[in-house]
């Protein structure tokens, strides 16, 4: 397991990320529904589900609010069957305001899905993307089989979208404390965190299943599972808790603990950056002032566009100018004459004009025949 999130990008500190699984049918028709209930109690500005890509199951839905009654957020859920896989959908849902995200602002999970208790909540939604049995909404029994629970807990680590605590019970809770703590958790934390529960006599299986990820969970308490690669400033002791009280009271110190490890810069999850990319690059649900601003821009970058192509063009011309005016003045510089044959006489060496005269003076005194 990876000890650091170096050369990993960060979670922006803006950004509210989640990916979970819809088991039941016809998940695009619920999302419809309540987005429209949404709206019409104002829960949300608007909505919209831009036009899928031709031969795509893939399906989008945009909406946008205003947090605390002035910050902007913007969210996009993605909806993609699994394919080769039973059981549904797989979602992945990104939201990310224009400032640093506040806990106390709603979940945008229950701004898209229906929560408990709408008529069209039928609880199919919450489902963990891929370890099997997992819910976000309910509390999550660890197996009965050491082996198991080793096995779930590894795979659980290895998912960096959601937070998995571990809670042990010190003694068996009443009806109170059998509620999911994750229902008591401010409403920006609540579909990120996955709990897992311990029942009194699993405390020594348990850390035994935990070994291997260097995480304990105290008598009673609660720690955080690290996740694949750990963000940076992880430390197993400070991101667990000694005591949760099992009484239906709000768990101040897992909150706490939940809040110091989500301000960490912890890395993107697999394909979060690809996701947070579509959410930048792709939205279409825009205000009016948003489609002049991106018109604005985009005639800005036409316009250095075309100044950056008149400048090619102004140096191409002048360096074909300066090209054209070398040739030309190659072609009229005066040719060099050609070297010309030496005379016989005049251009010879003085050796071989002595040579010459040696010659003739030879001939010309020889003795004629018979004399």
């Amino acid at each position: 397991m990876s000890n650091s999130a170096t050369d990993h990008a960060t979670v922006p500190q803006s950004l509210w990320a989640a990916r979970g699984r819809h088991t039941g049918p016809a998940p695009e028709e619920i999302l419809r529904r309540a987005l429209r209930r949404r709206r019409d109690d104002g829960d949300i500005d608007d909505f919209a589900e831009p036009p899928p890509a031709e031969d795509s199951a893939r399906r989008v839905f945009e909406a946008r609010w205003r947090a605390g009654g002035t910050v902007t957020v913007r969210a996009r859920l993605t909806l993609v069957p699994r394919e080769g896989r039973p059981e549904g959908h797989e979602w992945t849902l990104v939201a990310e305001a224009e400032r640093p995200w506040d806990d106390a602002w709603p979940s945008p999970a229950t701004l898209f899905w229906p929560e408990a208790g709408d008529d069209g909540d039928s609880g199919a939604w919450d489902h963990h993307p891929s370890v099997a049995g997992l819910r976000f909404r309910q509390v999550n029994a660890l197996p009965t089989d050491d082996k198991e629970m080793r096995r779930r807990l590894r795979d659980a680590a290895r998912q960096a979208w959601c937070v998995h605590v571990v809670v042990h019970e010190a003694m068996t809770p009443d009806e109170r404390g059998r509620l999911p703590l994750t229902g008591l958790l401010p409403p920006g934390l609540r579909h990120r965190v996955v709990e897992h529960r311990a029942a009194p006599h699993q405390l020594r299986a348990v850390n035994w299943a935990l070994k291997d990820l260097g995480v304990e969970v105290p008598r009673g308490g609660a720690v955080l599972l690290p996740p694949d690669p750990a963000p940076d400033g992880y430390d197993g002791p400070d991101h667990r808790v000694r005591d949760v009280f099992l009484d239906g009271s709000e768990p101040a110190g897992l909150v706490e603990v939940l809040r110091r490890y989500v301000a960490l810069p912890r890395p993107l999850p697999e394909g979060g950056a690809e996701a947070l990319a579509d959410l930048r690059d792709n939205w279409t649900l825009m205000t009016p002032q948003e489609e002049l601003e991106r018109e604005r821009q985009r005639v800005a970058r036409y316009a250095e566009a075309l100044e950056a192509m008149t400048q090619s063009r102004d140096l191409y011309r002048e360096a074909a100018e300066r090209a054209h005016e070398a040739l030309a003045a190659y072609r009229d510089t005066p040719a060099a004459p050609a070297p010309q044959e030496p005379a016989d006489a005049e251009s010879a060496s003085p050796l071989q004009q002595l040579a010459r005269t040696w010659d003739r003076l030879r001939f010309t005194s020889r003795p004629g025949k018979g004399t």
